[in-house]
């Protein structure tokens, strides 16, 4: 058992003899607890994020047991308790939506019980974000152990890779390239094991996010969901946050500054989803660190895209945990003087410590920095009247040749619209055009969709083209690629300059320069200014209604404007 030597939260609800303890613990132990389970050993709360309707999360009620397993043997009493799901598969109108009232519930369930140390189970997209954001409200000593990519997708002989392959298949059915038969046949192929997108997408990257946080355990981010490692690894996450505990080791130790000067290197060099943005920046809010857009441009401008994956590349997760892993990337970084080495881990060692001596077993799929996928990885941060408080690019995933382009505006007012007219052969398009999509921002969707990576016209991919210039205020799912500028703020639904643009504008786009510029005078946007009228919020009750009211921009995380900074989890008043 651990050596505690100090007062524990959950003795507040445990310890003692009157009327309150006995409640407390008589109740509980409804479940068949002893006696000795509550002789001031530390309890251990597993935030699980497991659900049906959650394809990538469906295999944690097992991952729960095997955490539960090693809190035990630590001299621990693990007790599990829900929070909502967030699967981005199926989810509607988007995840995002609901990734702030996941938080929500998270934080007020650790604050609200007898817990003194928290492990989060988190998977698909949204769950990672949201119960560090929760978690990080209170600041307990906090643990967070990742589901593990699928197993790669295969079809005829080719990988498939989650959403990637979806999106290729797509468009080649729309150019004619493949038949609709052979597009249903692929998908049985695609997701053939538990686990979330074994591509670089979201889930992947918050995966190797957590990792290079130093808030979970080494090699959390590349084991698939069905390798037993996976399993062996609960089982230490188990151990270990019952030694947080006693060591007092709280989150706000773990995610410094420095961490996510680490975790933005990292995003660079494994060709991280743009998603990563809006997540880190929530994060770091809720414990008052001060990280800005400039410095994802900064930190990661010049960090080379090491890891060959899709979408970016031709590797899936399967191929990379072969390769060594993320410890590998971490290890290539600190040889090339782009990581905080001291910086503090759950396992109470340095980052460092936890990666100096990692090998990489296959340097196709984990390149060396002098061969990389991408000389200049990260996430590019542009400027400019059409977006003045920035707007974000992944050049790993786009096409050299568009990263510095002037072009005429195809504008579709909503995703509606874009999906109603993108396939009509009258449309006013050519591969010169720059396609731009408004009001699918945090307040105008609402909740910022994955719809800023919007499909080419068809008349357009039966030409050959594979790639336009696109720009919207809306997201892209962290699989999906191309020369897309995303998350233009301020939106169009908050009045951003992006809400004035009209069919056939001239729009500027220079990466290298940090540009983005709609080529139309000030007097002439004051003009349409004041002919603007904010689009009527979606639902005028419920949380929809609270989102809209208090979400903040792209810029700032996305958050909620009363869920920023750090409240504690102090012991609230008695219930008797």
């Amino acid at each position: 058992m651990a050596d505690i030597k100090r007062v524990l939260r959950s003795r507040s609800w445990y310890g003692g003899a009157d009327k309150d303890a006995f409640a407390h613990r008589s109740w509980i132990k409804n479940q068949g607890h002893p006696d000795h389970m509550f002789d001031g050993r530390p309890v251990i709360g597993i935030c699980n994020t497991w659900s049906d309707l959650n394809p990538c999360n469906a295999h944690f009620r097992e991952l729960s047991e095997v955490v539960k397993r090693g809190v035990y043997e630590s001299g621990g009493f693990p007790v599990e308790f829900p929070a909502m799901s967030l699967g981005e598969t199926t989810l509607r109108p988007t995840a995002m939506l609901f990734r702030n009232l996941a938080s929500m519930e998270v934080e007020e369930s650790i604050r609200a019980n007898p817990i003194d140390g928290v492990v989060l189970l988190v998977g698909c997209d949204k769950t990672t974000p949201a119960l560090l954001m929760g978690a990080a409200s209170c600041d307990l000593p906090t643990i967070a152990l990742s589901g593990g990519p699928m197993l790669n997708g295969k079809y005829r002989g080719r990988e498939l890779g989650s959403g990637t392959s979806v999106w290729q298949f797509s468009e080649a059915v729309k150019a004619g390239e493949m038949t609709l038969a052979d597009f249903m046949s692929a998908e049985s192929g695609m997701s053939r094991s538990p686990g979330h997108c074994m591509t670089m997408g979201t889930a992947s990257t918050m995966a190797s996010m957590v990792e290079a946080l130093g808030v979970g355990l080494p090699e959390n981010a590349a084991y698939p969901a069905v390798d037993s490692r996976r399993r062996r690894l609960a089982y230490l996450v188990g151990n270990r946050i019952v030694a947080m505990v006693a060591e007092d080791l709280r989150l706000s130790r773990i995610l410094t500054r420095a961490a996510f000067q680490n975790a933005i290197r990292v995003n660079g060099a494994i060709g991280g989803s743009t998603n990563a943005v809006v997540h880190l920046l929530a994060i770091a809010g809720r414990l008052g660190i001060p990280l800005t857009l400039d410095d994802w441009d900064t930190w990661g401008r010049d960090v080379p895209t090491i890891v060959d994956l899709m979408p970016s590349g031709r590797f899936l997760m399967e191929d990379f945990c072969y390769a060594g892993g993320l410890p590998v990337v971490l290890k290539a970084l600190g040889d090339n003087g782009l990581l905080n080495r001291d910086a503090l881990t759950v396992n109470g060692r340095t980052i460092w410590d936890n990666v100096s001596a990692a090998e990489n077993f296959n340097p196709e799929v984990i390149r060396p920095f002098d061969r990389p996928l991408t000389q200049s990885g990260g996430i590019a941060v542009l400027r400019g009247n059409l977006a003045p408080s920035g707007a974000i690019l992944k050049p790993s995933a786009a096409t050299p040749a568009l990263m510095q382009h002037r072009g005429r505006a195809v504008v579709f007012e909503s995703i509606e619209d874009y999906k109603r007219r993108i396939a009509d052969p009258d449309l006013a398009i050519d591969e010169t055009s720059v396609m731009v999509l408004k009001n699918c921002g945090p307040k105008g969707y609402p909740g910022m969709a994955e719809v800023g990576n919007m499909g080419l016209p068809p008349k357009l991919l039966a030409k050959g083209i594979k790639d336009m210039v696109r720009i919207s205020d809306a997201r892209m799912s962290g699989t999906a690629y191309g020369t897309v500028v995303l998350h233009a703020a301020p939106e169009a639904a908050a009045g951003g300059p992006i809400a004035l643009v009209r069919e056939g504008d001239a729009i500027e786009l220079d990466v290298a320069g940090r540009r983005l510029h709609l080529d139309v005078s000030d007097a002439e946007l004051e003009r349409r200014r004041a002919r603007w009228t904010p689009p009527a919020p979606p639902m005028s009750s419920g949380y929809q209604k609270l989102y809209v009211d208090h979400v903040l921009g792209a810029d700032r995380g996305a958050d909620l404007d009363f869920l920023v900074g750090n409240r504690g989890a102090a012991v609230p008043r008695e219930s008797h």
